[in-house]
């Protein structure tokens, strides 16, 4: 049987989901510093203080993915044991915050590690699950938080340790999606929306669907320089965007948004660079191109290079640009999380940092 083709596969690394699983809720959950930047009003909460009322940074953050999970499955109108699986991941090791989450929940667990590209990676897969029929409600998220981040891979705050202007800071955040299976009944059913309560003018929702995955290969130009994330990501971007395009035969215009998840404002100029000397028009790269690290914080917070994590595209894509999707201000965003596969270790051995980056299509439908 070698040699025959897969019935739901494009080109060399993307999949078509031909039942496309929905979206049909999310959670999205993060620290003050967040709160305070551009996106913060399209947060579902904002915290008061990055401890989240815990007594060490990691129980908070696993606390802020389990809040994030919890909102996703009661605005979806479910019940947890509705709930089949739940796919997250986080920074720590051993998934420490997403182990501890699905501890209390009594879900069945798969961890994800893939660095910060683990949202799109969560959702790659809960996609080809539910669209397999192998389940009908799947949680998919991630998080991260400054604090716990800086301990395992850098110096404990108390260090005082000095940031390089090339350094991300990693954002303090959850987000958490519920995937559907999409039963083309209710599915198209028009809902109303109340984005804004002052305004006696409901919208009508739209319905957000999964329709397409690219899984990224991974890329290392060599470099090892932990401050400098951003550089050693955005040729993983580049690679699964010409392949992705290559693969769907589809134009980086024929999307409103082409989002990158934490390549900061470095990375993401990378980025631009090698697409336009790719050959997308640089017009396109102007109007369709964004990064969730470039977008989460303001100049004026300091964050140097922007921000990162596994939070910050889980976040921004569940807080920000799953909602205009729904207002029907987006129609078609390809999603690509980012991630740095380095640990505590390889760079102390002279390794050089592998870059990763998957990709999502999601539609109105």
């Amino acid at each position: 049987m070698t040699g025959n083709k897969a019935k739901n596969k494009l080109g060399k690394q993307t999949l078509v989901f031909p039942n496309k699983p929905i979206i049909a809720s999310g959670g999205a959950i993060v620290g003050v510093k967040e709160g305070q930047g551009p996106l913060g009003k399209w947060f579902d909460t904002v915290l008061e203080e990055d401890t989240f009322g815990e007594k060490t940074w990691e129980k908070s953050e696993s606390k802020m993915l389990k809040e994030a999970v919890k909102m996703a499955i009661t605005r979806g109108g479910k019940a947890e044991s509705e709930i089949e699986a739940i796919l997250t991941g986080d920074l720590l090791n051993q998934l420490m915050s997403s182990a501890f989450m699905a501890r209390d929940m009594q879900i069945p667990f798969i961890g994800l590690y893939g660095a910060c590209s683990t949202m799109a990676e969560s959702l790659l897969v809960g996609s080809v699950l539910i669209d397999g029929e192998y389940g009908n409600n799947i949680i998919a998220g991630a998080s991260s938080h400054y604090c716990t981040a800086e301990r395992q891979f850098r110096m404990p705050l108390e260090h005082g340790n000095q940031r390089p202007p090339s350094a991300q800071w990693t954002a303090t955040a959850a987000g958490a999606i519920l995937l559907a299976a999409n039963d083309n009944q209710t599915a198209n059913e028009p809902k109303t929306l109340i984005v804004d309560n002052s305004t006696a003018n409901p919208i009508t929702e739209k319905t957000v669907c999964i329709t397409h995955g690219t899984f990224g290969k991974i890329i290392d130009t060599g470099l090892k320089d932990v401050n400098q994330m951003g550089a050693a990501m955005a040729p993983a971007f580049v690679d699964t965007v010409l392949n992705h395009l290559e693969d769907t035969g589809r134009k980086f215009s024929d999307y409103d948004m082409i989002l990158s998840g934490d390549l900061g404002h470095i990375g993401k100029q990378i980025a631009m660079d090698l697409l336009a000397d790719a050959g997308i028009p640089v017009k396109d790269l102007v109007n369709c191109y964004d990064d969730c690290g470039a977008m989460i914080y303001e100049k004026e917070q300091d964050t140097h290079a922007g921000g990162s994590g596994c939070g910050c595209s889980a976040s921004v894509f569940t807080g920000y640009i799953y909602k205009r999707m729904k207002k029907g201000e987006l129609k078609r965003v390809l999603l690509i999380s980012t991630g740095a596969l380095l640990s505590t270790i390889s760079p102390g051995q002279g390794e050089s940092i592998p870059g990763i980056a998957h990709a999502v299509c999601i539609e109105t439908c």
